[in-house]
């Protein structure tokens, strides 16, 4: 089931790459967008507070008169923060679904997962707080209904719903309690976001420019199109009439309504319980071992702890001082074993006079000396005179479905993985010319590969592509697991291009 759910999502992620552009699909930024939310959340909230008489008696009329008098500023601000909200909440889940969707749950991603639950929990009690602070019809019935949620608890020696008896016991006292709930909890969360977030490397806490002036601009709209107004102030004496329902954060409300508080508790109870039981779920893959560092082969130059995508490398004073002050450590329980350090590390190089390539941090797994005996044997091999080398990635399109007489792919765990000094070696060794590819932009599996891979081979990233190479023989093809007609047409163009290009001569292999 969840595979077809997997499915559902990339074609739907995809959908929207047709529609935004891949680098501006807001699928492709959940957590950037959810940052973004916040961050209007704070902005807004701290003038509406400013301006909130935060008494029984005036918490009503000060909000009220916010929309009326002061709609071009105080009402466009208070409707701009119940969108955020909403959007907050929306973004949060498809989030948590995402992740859930693929396996990001376990092995490396365990702490960002298991902090991240926890913040579902901050965002709904700030939530439901807020609409307490309104305190009309909606905000009695909400603070009502929960207080009879969390009496069905055997917690409180006094029942919380005789705070609600009558108008008497609504004092400034309970309105403090409010006020803490709502500005409290986000002080949570801001220390959960943080803390979700220190286990990644580069973490987005703000999307693109364009992407996030359009989410901007879309929330605005809303605002002024359908401001949020109060609605009747609360009057203990009567039961609320039909009220406007926010059904995406009061969601708990008529839940327990349609059924019972206990099945409520119970429900999310197993809910969370299940959340958080994930990581420690029997894995079905087979661990793959993590980045090894060669104390004599590392300089410290920090370019694997710059580009490692999850803080798995970190920097260590050099036992042999002759060779640099600092060497690269890598910490196993966050390596990815995506080889995107490896990539990094310009001992990755292909054009020193020893036997054998070895590099200060390597893949066990996949050592990027037999990626070299691999590709000069596939060279040699060769049914053509001047074959076409793709170097591809295994989480995105296939590149074995490229397979012919004058093509030699070469899967990667991450295009990441890939040295730009492998790409002028197949060319030096007889190849017609290089076709990279990978995941699409900002669909990396491993977050930053693809980005990285782009920026080295275009010459904005150490270690790069040297500029003697003839761009005319590289290409790029991006594109995520069944993407793989996307690459076939790449490899066409390149063969087209290459008609036109000066002929090679087939070099000597060694």
């Amino acid at each position: 089931m969840r595979e077809a759910l997997q499915s559902g999502w990339r074609a739907l992620e995809h959908g929207f790459d047709a529609a935004f552009g891949a680098a501006l699909n807001p699928l492709r930024h959940l957590g950037a967008l959810g940052f973004l939310m916040f961050w209007l959340l704070a902005a807004s909230g701290i003038y509406l507070y400013a301006v909130l008489d935060t008494s029984a008696e005036g918490a009503w009329h000060s909000i009220d008169a916010l929309s009326r008098q002061q709609w071009y500023l105080g009402g466009v601000l208070r409707s701009l923060h119940r969108y955020a909200a909403d959007a907050f909440v929306l973004l949060m889940l498809a989030h948590l679904l995402r992740e859930w969707l693929f396996g990001h749950w376990q092995g490396f991603r365990r702490f960002s997962w298991l902090t991240g639950v926890p913040l579902l929990l901050f965002a709904f009690v700030s939530a439901i707080g807020g609409f307490w602070l309104n305190w009309d019809q909606l905000g009695q019935f909400s603070a009502i209904a929960t207080a009879e949620w969390l009496d069905w608890l055997p917690l409180f020696a006094t029942p919380l719903t005789r705070n609600f008896l009558n108008a008497a016991a609504v004092s400034d006292r309970l309105f403090s309690l409010f006020v803490f709930i709502h500005l409290g909890v986000p002080l949570l969360l801001v220390f959960g976001l943080w803390f979700h977030i220190q286990r990644i490397s580069r973490a987005a806490v703000f999307p693109p420019r364009m992407l996030a002036a359009g989410s901007f601009a879309a929330l605005l709209a809303l605002a002024v199109a359908q401001p949020v107004m109060s609605q009747a102030p609360a009057n203990l004496a009567v039961v609320p009439g039909p009220l406007a329902f926010d059904w995406l954060l009061l969601f708990v409300h008529p839940l327990v309504n349609a059924s019972s508080a206990g099945v409520v508790w119970w429900l999310l109870s197993a809910t969370l319980v299940a959340l958080f039981a994930l990581p420690f779920l029997p894995r079905r893959s087979v661990p793959v071992p993590v980045a090894v560092v060669d104390a004599a082969n590392c300089n410290g130059c920090r370019r694997c702890f710059d580009d490692c995508p999850y803080a798995a490398v970190t920097m260590i004073p050099h036992p042999n001082k002759r060779i640099g002050r600092e060497m690269a450590q890598v910490n196993a329980d966050l390596c990815a074993s995506c080889g995107i350090c490896v990539g990094a590390c310009p001992s990755s190089t292909p054009f020193r006079s020893v036997a054998e390539l070895v590099t200060g941090i390597d893949m066990p797994s996949a050592p990027i000396s037999a990626l070299r005996r691999q590709l000069q044997q596939a060279l040699a091999a060769s049914r053509a005179e001047h074959p076409i080398v793709v170097f591809g990635c295994e989480c995105g399109a296939r590149v074995d479905t490229l397979a012919a007489p004058d093509v030699a792919p070469f899967s990667l765990m991450c295009t990441g993985a890939l040295p730009p000094s492998f790409v002028e070696y197949a060319l030096r060794d007889g190849a017609a010319a290089v076709l990279v590819a990978g995941c699409r932009e900002a669909g990396c599996e491993f977050r930053l590969g693809q980005r990285w891979s782009a920026q080295r081979l275009s010459g904005e990233r150490e270690p790069h592509l040297r500029a003697s190479v003839p761009r005319e023989r590289v290409a790029t093809a991006w594109g995520d697991a069944g993407d793989e007609a996307a690459l076939h047409t790449a490899l066409t163009q390149l063969r087209e291009r290459l008609r036109g290009a000066a002929p090679l001569e087939r070099a000597a292999h060694g």
